[in-house]
């Protein structure tokens, strides 16, 4: 077994089951072993597409994207989706290639050279580490499972020089060795003083990040408990049901969401990093006025950051959020509260422009309708709309985005990645007409896997949501006019099913219809602003 092979025998005992990437003569080796393991290769038409495609596998299957990728262009290729999983907190392994050991630095000219690929991948990923010898890999990839499962996920990059991959690999720990890792749990003191402050509030709040994802029945709880509003992050909206009465539904960057955490004395936040992209993504700068701030995360380096705790608890949020909850007696109902959520929701609907209205209340329509769906969303003006008041968890819709880096070209080949990462799924592609010219070519990778996926193209035809800011700002938009091709003969080129709608109002029946067609189907919606 050479080391190559000793790479795919680990990752397949650690329950790996896809891979994504592009081979390559610097890659080669990897394949050697991939052919005869029961880990299944997905080959995107770039690189950037298979970075996507792992952050969406990871989202839905809760297991890290794994990706393989080769020297130089293959790791600057795969870079903003690298970028992406680390904004969103994605568990990403990239393998690459790197020259051999004597060529290292060196600049010679040889194939696929960069100045300094090491250097590269360290300033984009959680860590990046060349492997020198084959003994260091077992560690390498213990210590990126490890944070994986037990802090703040992200991308990690191991680099294989090519004199490595096919070296004897005898010796090093058998492939079933690696060791579970636990999420560290907040100390005593914390939890005890978060209980205390909570007890003494007379106006508490929580708000949830995707950092809590998982915590989100506890929280209602919680919310439940201390009858108080329960707000969260565009990372953690599909984390809650639309329809509880302490559930908001609408972002802490609209006006009225903000007047309400101000009139908090007591605002409970786990796992958020507080950042602008949740809080004023509408760039005014305007910060939130907090009261007194519990905040509870499992990254340290974050429990201060952007806003300052006075209560801080360093561990998981499941675990942190369950321990608080159950030191909390249960409330009588106040309605008052219910009506504040409810008051506040539609102030902050009223806000919005009609266009936005519009949309949003067609999403709500789809999520009523078609029940559990994933929905993958890429920069485009529905995903904005359904940024700032939108609950998509009433009935099991998961709305993920590439929110926090926002990248276009996301949406197609993550929510392939989403539909191989949980089959079962429904899984809807929005994306916009500029967004989707991005990433056109992973049409194919879709008609290739066979998958069942719904394309649904916003064509304004143009970078219309730019379009609108720029005009907004009395600057000249006519580089956002970027013609759009005729998407339907795109997609029929490379075997899917196309619709065109000539107005969006069609569009919850025909992702219906397009779910009970076999294979992929492309819907190209015109007619809007």
């Amino acid at each position: 077994m050479n080391l190559g092979e000793y790479l795919i025998a680990t990752l397949e005992a650690w329950q790996v089951d896809t891979v994504f990437g592009i081979p390559g003569v610097h890659t080669a080796e990897l394949y050697r072993g991939l052919s005869d393991s029961s880990i299944r290769h997905i080959t995107p038409r770039h690189e950037q597409g298979a970075g996507f495609m792992a952050d969406g596998y990871a989202r839905t299957s809760g297991k890290p994207g794994v990706c393989f990728v080769i020297t130089g262009p293959g790791l600057s290729n795969i870079a903003t989706a690298m970028l992406q999983a680390r904004a969103a907190s994605i568990p990403m392994l990239v393998v690459s290639s790197t020259l051999p050991r004597s060529g290292l630095a060196m600049q010679r000219g040889q194939l696929h050279e960069m100045p300094d690929q090491h250097g590269f991948g360290r300033e984009i990923a959680l860590f990046s580490h060349t492997v020198t010898d084959p003994a260091q890999l077992p560690e390498l990839l213990q210590r990126a499972w490890s944070l994986f499962e037990s802090a703040r996920p992200g991308p990690v990059h191991i680099e294989i020089p090519l004199d490595l991959m096919a070296a004897e690999a005898d010796g090093l720990p058998t492939v079933s060795s690696r060791l579970p890792q636990s999420a560290p749990v907040a100390n005593e003191s914390g939890i005890s003083a978060a209980v205390d402050a909570l007890l003494g509030a007379e106006r508490p709040l929580i708000l949830i990040g995707g950092g809590a994802r998982a915590a989100a029945k506890t929280a209602i709880s919680l919310a439940e408990k201390l009858q108080c509003p329960l707000l969260s992050t565009i990372a953690a909206s599909d984390a809650l049901p639309a329809r509880h009465p302490l559930v908001l539904g609408a972002s802490p960057s609209c006006q009225t969401v903000r007047e309400l955490i101000a009139s908090a004395d007591v605002v409970l936040v786990a796992g958020s990093e507080l950042g602008d992209t949740d809080f004023d993504m509408y760039g005014t700068g305007i910060r939130h006025d907090f009261g007194r701030m519990i905040r509870i995360d499992i990254d340290a380096a974050q429990l201060h950051r952007n806003y300052t705790a006075h209560i801080a608890c360093c561990g998981d949020a499941s675990d942190a959020l369950l321990r608080i909850d159950q030191a909390l007696p249960a409330a009588s109902m106040a309605p008052d509260t219910y009506r504040l959520v409810e008051k506040t929701r539609a102030d902050a609907l009223a806000e919005q422009s009609e266009a936005y209205r519009s949309q949003i209340a067609l999403f709500e329509t789809l999520r009523d309708s078609l029940p559990d769906l994933v929905v993958v969303g890429d920069s485009t003006q529905p995903v904005y709309a359904c940024s700032t008041v939108f609950a998509p968890g009433s009935s099991g819709m998961r709305f993920q985005s590439s929110g926090g880096f926002g990248t276009l070209g996301y949406a197609i080949p993550a929510a392939l990645g989403a539909k191989l990462g949980k089959p079962d799924a429904a899984v809807v592609a929005l994306t916009g007409d500029g967004g989707a010219q991005f990433c056109l070519g992973e049409i194919g990778t879709i008609a290739d896997t066979g998958q069942r996926v719904v394309i649904v193209v916003w064509n304004n035809n143009g970078y219309g949501e730019i379009d609108s800011y720029m005009r907004g700002i009395g600057v000249d938009a006519s580089s956002c006019a970027v013609s759009a091709p005729d998407f339907s003969q795109i997609a029929a080129a490379y075997g899917l099913n196309a619709m065109q709608l000539e107005h969006p109002e069609g569009l919850v029946n025909a992702i219906a219809s397009a779910l009970e067609h076999d294979g992929s189907t492309l819907i190209d919606v015109r007619g809007v602003d």
